[in-house]
């Protein structure tokens, strides 16, 4: 006998994603997707837990003793990453613990999500799941407890006599339908003293970095940059790229408040793929936010764009708890952000907004990439330059992916061009950027390989520069420069260089 409708696991799988930054240099995040559609499904009467293993520490026996305890009706695992385009890395420690459960049970296993939204069919067949579930997944989730027939459950794919059925997309929910449906998470369901934030989110109190949480305040993006692949996602069913989706300022801040009153919350993440854009929106959560007095207990982070920062309303911003604000600058060279449709924002500008943020008392955290199609060598030392020039308070380096469900993936496919999943000894891991199987995109000019080593010897050159250090000690102290000087010392392995 079953006893509880639905289980709700996120596997476990930082080692093998961030190596030995995994322990003290990277995020434990909370499974936000996960817990808002816990907290769906159990406003229709199911009854529902959530099992993670990440934040838990345990390992594929533990993972399975924890799921027999529970004994579910179903078992749903949602692949979403904090980073959408990231969701693929998590695949391994997905595909693993799914075979374990299936060799060892005859429990039922969905998935949905970002990764297998991209690639439903591929994922159905090559995994050890019953289910595959395609957009967004509250529908999906939903009529399968209901017990409606396959042919009638939204975004379903499944076997039936060795042939895959689909029938019906999941509808994309609109706002003022998610504002009815999605008001809060399940963070009841959550071990919560067990989440914790990024190193540099919390420069300023590096040693207070829980409790944490992160939370969507809008869905979607339109912005259509040809590296990611959230908005093909989010268009699934639909005769038109998705546009953004928000939430009510309202609804969001009252989740807000139940996180800093209930949880003690001070370091939240604003997952959004880009909060600073619609003013309306972003600046109605500062708003609400600073009517109820709380922003002087936050420490928020959000994503922005350079051509969407307004010098006017930086102020706001920082009132209202924020900050940090991630800028995805990717390329210090204009032909090639435009080849990836990433705006027409020159170097100018880009040095003219950033200073604006700092000038307003918001930190800068610049996301770069390299290795875009159009990449030289000339053209990523280029941003290499321009990141060390600006010197945020944090920069990401990343190299180029073909994320499963973007343009790049595509166009990658349709070139032939060798990817992670085509190289066995590889697999989904060779998406994460920070794996000892990482295994970018060449480029035109340029090797895996060569892309690899620039990015990693860039950031040894960013966060060993001096500016940087001198930078960093005089704006949070001394223990914080130690701080990342015990991160210089890890070094990453790859195995692109034992090639």
């Amino acid at each position: 006998m079953k006893n509880l409708d639905l289980l709700l696991v996120h596997p476990s799988g930082r080692k093998k994603i961030y190596q030995n930054l995994s322990e003290d240099f990277s995020a434990i995040e909370p499974p936000y997707i996960a817990a808002l559609t816990a907290n769906f499904i159990r406003s229709k009467g199911f009854s529902v837990k959530i099992l993670d293993a990440n934040a838990e520490g345990y390992d594929i026996q533990e993972t399975f003793d924890a799921i027999k305890q529970y004994n579910p009706s179903l078992i749903s695992i949602i692949v979403h990453g904090q980073q959408p385009s990231a969701s693929t890395q998590m695949m391994p420690g997905v595909g693993e613990l799914c075979e374990y459960i299936k060799n060892n049970s005859d429990y039922k296993i969905l998935l949905t999500g970002n990764h297998p939204s991209a690639l439903p069919e591929k994922t159905l067949i090559e995994e050890s799941v019953d289910f595959v579930g395609r957009g967004e997944g509250y529908g999906t989730h939903l009529a399968l407890l209901q017990g409606a027939n396959f042919s009638k459950v939204p975004g379903l794919f499944y076997l039936e006599n060795g042939r895959i059925n689909f029938e019906i997309d999941e509808r994309v929910l609109n706002s003022d339908e998610m504002n009815q449906m999605l008001t809060t998470a399940a963070w009841d369901l959550l071990p919560m003293k067990k989440y914790k934030a990024h190193n540099w989110h919390c420069f300023d109190d590096i040693e207070n970095r829980k409790p944490y949480a992160s939370i969507y305040t809008s869905f979607g993006c339109g912005m259509g940059c040809t590296f990611c692949m959230i908005d093909d996602v989010f268009s699934i069913g639909q005769t038109q790229k998705s546009k953004i989706r928000c939430r009510d300022p309202k609804i969001v801040v009252d989740e807000i408040e139940n996180l800093v009153r209930n949880y003690e919350i001070k370091n939240i993440k604003f997952i959004d793929e880009m909060f600073v854009l619609n003013p309306k929106h972003y600046l109605g959560i500062a708003d609400e936010i600073i009517k109820r007095d709380l922003g002087k207990e936050l420490n928020i982070w959000a994503y922005s764009r350079i051509d969407t920062v307004k010098e006017g309303n930086l102020d706001i911003l920082k009132k209202s708890g924020i900050n940090w604000l991630a800028l995805g600058i990717e390329s210090g060279n204009q032909n090639v952000r435009q080849e990836v449709q990433k705006g027409r924002f020159n170097e100018n500008k880009i040095q003219d907004i950033v200073q604006k943020i700092k000038n307003a008392g918001i930190y800068a955290s610049c996301n770069y990439i390299f290795g875009l199609p159009e990449d030289t060598k000339e053209s990523m030392q280029e941003t290499l330059d321009l990141a060390i020039e600006l010197n945020g308070e944090w920069a990401n380096f990343y190299c180029a992916m073909a994320y499963p469900g973007s343009e790049l993936y595509r166009n990658a496919k349709k070139e032939k061009i060798e990817l992670p999943e085509d190289v066995k000894e590889i697999g989904w891991i060779g998406y994460s950027q920070h794996s000892y199987r990482c295994y970018p995109l060449p480029t035109k000019n340029l090797s895996r390989a060569e892309v690899l080593k620039f990015r990693d010897e860039s950031f040894e050159k960013y966060f060993k520069g001096e500016k940087y250090l001198e930078m960093i000690k005089n704006k949070f102290g001394k223990k914080v420069e130690e701080h990342i000087q015990e991160m210089n010392k890890i070094k990453l392995k790859r195995k692109l260089f034992e090639d």
